[in-house]
């Protein structure tokens, strides 16, 4: 079996794509810097927005990185549920003095755009996220060099990335923080999401191809167990969100570890799509509630969402976090990297001798 992403790499650490600001150009390039593979989340960005942080990636660093991009979206949304949801958020602009957002803005993020310029300048690897790209998309990419891989969350979705022609699948369980990349908008919390270590087992049955695994994972000894159930990297998202590299707002990143915040749930409160986060006050009202309709949701939430960060309340934010999320470490990312390492390499000696014995 080739593994068409491990030469990317010195060690089998992939910082995940976390659109929204986390990911910046700083971030990927320390990850790459340390022997792990930086991604930049080009989701929510301009075409020449990711363009602009792609140069700043290469000004930082030579070694291989990584873009992400969001697979468009068919609009499925109910207007009729929309506009109920907005019309229980009302309450929310007025504690915040702010409007809503424009729920009717363009499904389109400039995918086609975004495409062209990584065919025009093209990067090591392209991933996609909440779908499967046409092979015609995969093939442009590999013309000119570029590696692709498909996040999935279930063995069907590995399949069709496998028939497009892709490189390799990320395969997310539901332990991931923030939106689960499911090809088809699932209600949240219906039962239908895998464990990541039961997902990795099927997909590796299941598919030929090269797997990262992501979800919940946050010491070495997970990307070891991860590797051991046929993985050949680990994708971590919450471990990275504390560095100082990140964009996260320090308020999210404090939320992380604080006291207050219990347990993680997935929820379309702030979106439309499922997504896992901390439970707080703003999921609890409005989850059960939130309507499948993204990213109509997510454009109605944005104001609500900056202006609780600005206000220093987390009670009113997205504080995406894996299920892993007591565990994150405020290290330097590429000390982490290296931290990571040295955990796998403890991890995997732990069971070469007792393998011996």
């Amino acid at each position: 079996m080739s593994c068409a992403l491990t030469d990317l790499c010195h060690y089998p650490i992939v910082q995940a794509p976390m659109a929204g600001g986390a990911s910046r150009p700083e971030l990927a390039a320390a990850v790459c810097e340390a022997g792990g593979l930086g991604f930049l989340a080009a989701g929510y960005k301009t075409a020449d927005g990711m363009y602009q942080e792609i140069q700043q990636v290469r000004a930082l660093t030579g070694r291989p990185f990584g873009v992400n991009l969001f697979v468009p979206q068919p609009d499925c949304a109910d207007p009729a549920a929309v506009d109920v949801y907005r019309n229980q958020l009302a309450g929310e602009a007025g504690w915040y003095s702010t409007p809503l957002g424009d729920s009717d803005a363009s499904l389109d993020d400039g995918f086609d755009a975004k495409l062209a310029i990584l065919v025009d300048d093209p990067v090591p690897l392209v991933s996609f996220t909440f779908g499967c790209p046409t092979r015609e998309t995969v093939e442009a990419l590999r013309r000119v060099g570029t590696r692709t891989a498909v996040t999935v969350t279930t063995v069907e979705e590995a399949q069709a990335a496998e028939e497009a022609g892709a490189d390799a699948v990320c395969v997310q369980g539901t332990e991931a923080g923030g939106h689960q990349g499911t090809h088809r908008d699932i209600p949240a919390g219906d039962g239908s999401s895998i464990g990541l270590l039961s997902l990795v087992t099927q997909v590796r049955e299941a598919v030929a191809l090269p797997i990262a695994a992501a979800g919940g994972i946050m010491r070495g000894a997970q990307i070891a167990a991860v590797i051991a159930a046929g993985a050949e990297l680990a994708q971590l998202g919450t471990a990275f969100l504390v560095t100082p590299e990140s964009g996260a707002p320090a308020l999210h990143k404090r939320s992380l570890t604080d006291p207050l915040f219990t347990r993680t749930e997935l929820t379309r409160a702030f979106s439309g799509r499922p997504a896992r986060g901390l439970v707080n006050r703003f999921m609890r009202e409005h989850g059960p509630y939130a309507p499948a309709a993204y990213p109509q949701v997510h454009y109605m939430t944005s104001p609500l969402r900056k202006a609780a960060a600005k206000a220093g309340d987390p009670q009113g934010m997205a504080l995406w976090a894996g299920q892993g999320h007591r565990l994150a470490r405020e290290l330097p990312a590429g000390q982490l990297v290296e931290v990571l390492a040295a955990e796998l390499d403890a991890a995997r000696g732990a069971s070469a001798g007792r393998g011996a014995a």
